[in-house]
């Protein structure tokens, strides 16, 4: 795997605002490879600095939160995403009101 695209992927993920989400396919596109989104989850499973990256902030693209989390499973990234005022409504997060618009 292009070790560059890890790396342009945590400085966008570092990027995103408390507060607010991003999809992996933002993610992808934003690293220069939008059909990349897959390979976003794997970069961000990979995490090499756990609560630096903020990985809770990247969530599907209609909303939903990773069931499979990485950190904790999805009740932590939903606490992790409360906590920065991001409300989660059966396991969703409003892509109108939350996703982080560039």
């Amino acid at each position: 795997m292009d070790e560059g695209f890890f790396d342009r992927v945590y400085k966008i993920v570092c990027s995103i605002p408390r507060g607010k989400v991003l999809s992996y396919g933002d993610v992808a596109r934003l690293a220069g490879n939008p059909k990349m989104s897959r390979q976003v989850g794997w970069a961000l499973h990979s995490n090499p600095r756990p609560g630096e990256i903020p990985c809770h902030r990247v969530v599907f693209k209609n909303g939903s939160v990773c069931t499979g989390f990485a950190f904790g499973g999805p009740e932590v990234q939903i606490a992790l995403l409360e906590a920065e005022g991001v409300e989660i409504n059966d396991m969703k997060i409003d892509m109108k009101k939350f996703r982080w618009n560039l």
